[in-house]
């Protein structure tokens, strides 16, 4: 058994506002080994972007974790004071956002960016530190690094600006990788690229990677393992081919009925009705029970825990039942 690089326990971020506590992420439990890429799947407001930002210290005010543990190689880290895991962020943990522009400064070169990071968390001198940008921004795929490490962000184009992002979150070769909707600005030939450059890099590196989407075209291509998340809470996680091609709890069934296969020919394609529940109307007992057409009684008065079903866990009161009965 491989121990896991990062491991959720039971994580759950609240948001104290004047009409009461919203719970953004509830009770969500996950694991990642290391050279692993896990997929973190669910429309907007599933609670996918808050789980990466509480594992990476970065929640936004008044946001908080309320209960549970983030451990980084057994080390909890959840509860660190803010210059520890500053120091943590970026050494052992990096980040890709999905807007480049936002996490690259304007007013400074690419170069004049990797090299502080490098010279934050390192002992490099100057030319060291230039070098290996030059060499960061070769491996991500910038053509003449030596020319282009002295252009400002402004210069490059989107794809090139998240490759000069992902070059900055490996800057000291980190553990793990959070990627937050990585290719959601890119044109489609860009995203394969990343894709597949993020995944050459986890093979070679042996990092770990967190990627935060819903684009299950991306999970399909990218991800080892895919959790699926519905109102801040895990409704299915398993192997990637496992959850796309046998889905198991409603919701990702209809997910993946709602990509088209092109050798089917369906007419139509699998659409669930409804909208995801606001933080502030949260339904008693499963929070997808307004959408679901599979619902029996229990599913408006309890919620489901994870089970395991075959590879897969699942939270859904049919397959707690069919475990049930065997």
């Amino acid at each position: 058994m491989v121990n896991p690089l990062l491991e959720v326990k039971n994580l759950r971020v609240e948001f104290p506002t004047r009409r009461g506590v919203l719970t953004a992420v509830d009770d969500v439990s996950l694991h990642i080994n290391p050279g692993e890429v896990l997929g973190v799947v669910g429309e907007s407001g599933a609670g996918k972007s808050m789980t990466g930002a509480a594992i990476i210290g970065l929640l936004e005010p008044p946001g908080q974790i309320a209960a549970g543990e983030i451990l980084l190689e057994g080390r909890r880290i959840d509860n660190l004071p803010y210059e520890q895991m500053r120091r943590i962020r970026g050494r052992e943990i990096g980040a890709i956002f999905q807007d480049p522009l936002t996490s690259l400064n304007p007013l400074y070169s690419v170069g004049q960016q990797l090299i502080e990071t490098i010279q934050t968390h390192t002992e490099m001198t100057y030319a060291q530190a230039r070098n290996r940008a030059v060499e960061l921004l070769s491996e991500v795929g910038i053509p003449a690094p030596e020319r282009r490490i002295d252009s400002y962000p402004h210069q490059f184009s989107g794809g090139m600006r998240q490759r000069v992002v992902i070059a900055l979150a490996l800057c000291v070769n980190p553990k793990l990788i959070i990627a937050d909707e990585p290719t959601t600005a890119l044109d489609v030939s860009i995203q394969a690229q990343i894709i597949a450059l993020l995944k050459r890099l986890c093979r070679e590196h042996g990092t770990a990677v967190m990627l935060v989407t819903h684009d299950m075209g991306v999970i399909a291509e990218a991800a080892d393992r895919v959790a699926v998340m519905y109102s801040g809470r895990i409704a299915e996680i398993g192997p990637v081919r496992q959850v796309v091609q046998q889905p198991k709890h409603p919701y990702t069934v209809g997910l993946m009925g709602s990509i088209p296969i092109i050798d089917q020919g369906d007419e139509r394609l699998t659409q669930i009705d409804g909208a995801m529940p606001r933080l502030t109307e949260i339904p008693s007992g499963c929070a997808f029970n307004p959408r679901c057409t599979q619902t029996i009684e229990r599913c408006f008065t309890e919620r489901p825990n994870l089970v395991q079903v075959g590879q897969s866990s699942v939270s859904c009161w049919h397959h707690d039942r069919e475990k049930t009965d065997a």
